[in-house]
């Protein structure tokens, strides 16, 4: 409970210290080691006045210690949290944090954990959609729709996390800035079997994908290593890998008693290599969808629901936020070709994280952080359009499939002057999709 949390020595980057004495500068404390800090009162401010009543010397505190070594004031979260990263061409577990501290919950949320992916599972419709003869450029009628749904047995009027509507919007921009009704419409539009037939191919089971056109917003169930794996697939050129833990097993002799041997992705494999060919993960979108896809994601970090990645200076970095009903889930999955991993944030108890908890705002950071390390000495990569797409005006588009001819969608809007309501849009940041 409660009580052992406030006196374990140590929890997750947390801990136990007793507040000594207080003066202007800073607040003084003995740690569980008996070791003398000072916590400056600007590492306190963010406890309110509730914080500055609380301290006096003799109480129970915790603290950590920040960037240059300075210690603050902190407390354990509530909040659960979790994140695995793969190498994307083989399935090489590279990271894997499963919760805040095992010692308090030894539930393994990244492997464990059955969260709804929310947005996060939006790629595969898009995916289908191209396959299906969409581009990036086809333009979809985000407006209101009324479904009935048999689940619910009644009525779902999905909308946009804004609660706009915003009309004739192209694939490339729905994905960008995650529109739930343009979803919706392909998913309705290339069928709900599609859809399902698409997740199960990344690796999905069929439980975990509801044949239902919430399924467009990530209404099943995945645990972070699940969507890592799916990520992966756009990360390696379009191939499904079997993520693993355990490299190799060496006895005390140095003798080599296991040894890993992943099905890789390899995109420029000569096919008529049959010993390449015993050992190649399948491939399971085209070359060119998985240039098209690659290309829209990176638009969600450059302008999108994911901008503040832009921090870390890169221009290969591609991925999708995800947020669910009431934030109750909070999402980034996200990746360059060598690195992919998935950040999740939420309550075990599923309660909602708040109005403003986005997968942007909640997961991205320590996403962000990760990568930070992870890609210091990788050069930044640049994507050549393979053999099978074509340029066709500013946009890609696939070839070996039959292109949908979609009809013009009748306008509904005068002609406005762009007046201070379009200055105003352009100044909102993207808000993820709520639902």
């Amino acid at each position: 409970g409660n009580q052992a949390a406030k006196i374990s020595p140590v929890a997750g980057d947390t801990l136990a210290a007793t507040v000594t004495s207080l003066d202007n500068q800073h607040v003084k404390a003995q740690l569980y080691t008996g070791a003398a800090i000072e916590i400056p009162w600007n590492k306190i401010k963010w406890g309110g006045n509730k914080a500055t009543k609380y301290l006096k010397p003799g109480v129970p505190i915790r603290v950590r210690q920040v960037k240059n070594g300075i210690w603050a004031l902190t407390q354990i979260p509530e909040v659960e949290g979790a994140f695995v990263s793969l190498n994307p061409n083989n399935g090489a577990v590279l990271a894997l944090v499963g919760g805040f501290e095992f010692n308090e919950n030894k539930f393994n949320r990244a492997i464990q954990a059955k969260r709804q992916p929310g947005s996060g599972f939006k790629p595969i419709i898009y995916t289908s959609a191209l396959e299906e003869g969409y581009t990036a450029a086809s333009m979809v009628n985000d407006a209101p729709i009324s479904v009935f749904d048999p689940s619910l047995g009644r009525n779902w009027k999905p909308e946009n996390s804004t609660k706009k509507f915003y009309g004739p919007t192209s694939l490339r921009k729905g994905l960008t800035y995650s529109r739930n009704m343009v979803a919706i419409q392909l998913l309705k539009d290339i069928g709900i079997a599609k859809g399902v037939a698409t997740g199960i191919r990344f690796g999905f089971t069929k439980e975990q994908l509801p044949p239902g056109l919430s399924l467009a917003l990530g209404s099943g169930y995945a645990s972070p290593l699940q969507m890592s794996r799916m990520y992966a697939v756009f990360a390696n050129g379009g191939f499904l890998v079997d993520p693993y833990f355990i490299e190799r097993i060496v006895s005390h002799e140095g003798k080599v008693i296991f040894q890993a041997k992943p099905k890789t992705a390899c995109p420029l494999c000569d096919k008529n290599d049959t010993e390449v060919e015993n050992n190649q993960a399948p491939r399971i979108i085209t070359p060119g969808i998985n240039f098209i896809m690659n290309s829209m994601m990176r638009d969600v970090v450059k302008m999108g629901t994911a901008t503040d990645a832009r921090a870390l200076g890169r221009s290969d970095i591609a991925g999708k936020t995800g947020t669910t009903n009431d934030q109750r889930d909070a999402w980034f999955n996200g990746f360059t070709p060598t690195h992919v991993a998935s950040a999740w944030v939420g309550f075990d108890n599923f309660k909602p994280l708040g109005h403003y908890e986005t997968g942007g705002v909640a997961a991205l950071p320590m996403w962000i952080e990760y990568m930070r390390t992870a890609l210091k000495n990788t050069p930044v990569a640049t994507f050549k359009p393979p053999n099978d797409v074509f340029k066709k005006g500013s946009e890609y588009v696939q070839k070996g499939v039959v292109l949908k001819k979609i009809a013009a969608i009748p306008s509904t809007k005068k002609k406005k002057e762009p007046g201070a309501e379009a200055k105003r849009l352009i100044k909102e940041k993207p808000v993820e999709a709520l639902f």
